[in-house]
């Protein structure tokens, strides 16, 4: 099957089951890409995903921990958050880098863009490199009991390779920044920055 091939999904009448300010979730009559009837259960998520991957001159990387209700267990995760559609995700990276870390950064870079788990949700995700750091206070969200840790990027990427960094978008963004460095995609000063962050 090619990009270009009539076959696709149509949904013929769906009811939305329930909803609240971060997500909607709707039942849909379809016809799937072979021509058969059949029910679909989507997630829309009404915010776009927002990561953060920043890194000091040293090479250290800031990770953000906090117990995840979903899957009931404990996470280092890269800063990351929602973003309203009508906002340009830069803005609402800088907001949530400083809400969760207390940080703000001199230096940006997209890294990716991606959609997640898009068999059951339209979520979608940007992320950026963020150097050239300073450290101030946190300002989390009322419901967030948050902790921060530094790691050097090479021990960060060996626990993403591991499996210790169970976060999705959390490892895509680490394996990104390695490429684009390995790739000489990134800025000097971000470049040198990984670098640092290995050879510690």
């Amino acid at each position: 099957m090619t990009e270009d091939d009539p076959r696709r999904w149509r949904s013929t009448a769906h009811n939305v089951v329930y909803g609240n300010p971060w997500i909607e979730v709707s039942e849909h009559a379809v016809i799937d890409p072979n021509g058969n009837s059949g029910r679909y259960g989507l997630v829309h998520v009404r915010k776009l995903a927002i990561g953060v991957l920043p890194i000091d001159h040293a090479g250290r990387v800031c990770l953000v921990g906090q117990h995840r209700f979903p899957g009931d267990y404990y996470s280092w995760e890269l800063p990351e958050g929602g973003g309203p559609a009508d906002v340009a995700p830069l803005i609402s990276a800088q907001r949530e880098l400083k809400e969760e870390t207390g940080l703000t950064a001199r230096g940006w870079l997209p890294l990716l863009s991606m959609d997640l788990s898009n068999a059951i949700t339209d979520e979608r995700a940007r992320a950026f490199l963020a150097w050239d750091l300073t450290e101030g206070a946190p300002e989390p969200e009322e419901s967030e009991a948050l902790r921060v840790k530094w790691l050097p990027f090479g021990v960060l990427l060996a626990e993403v390779c591991a499996g210790a960094i169970r976060d999705a978008f959390t490892q895509t963004m680490v394996l990104k920044a390695e490429v684009a460095f390995r790739q000489g995609e990134l800025p000097a000063v971000a470049a040198a920055a990984i670098a640092a962050g290995h050879d510690v």
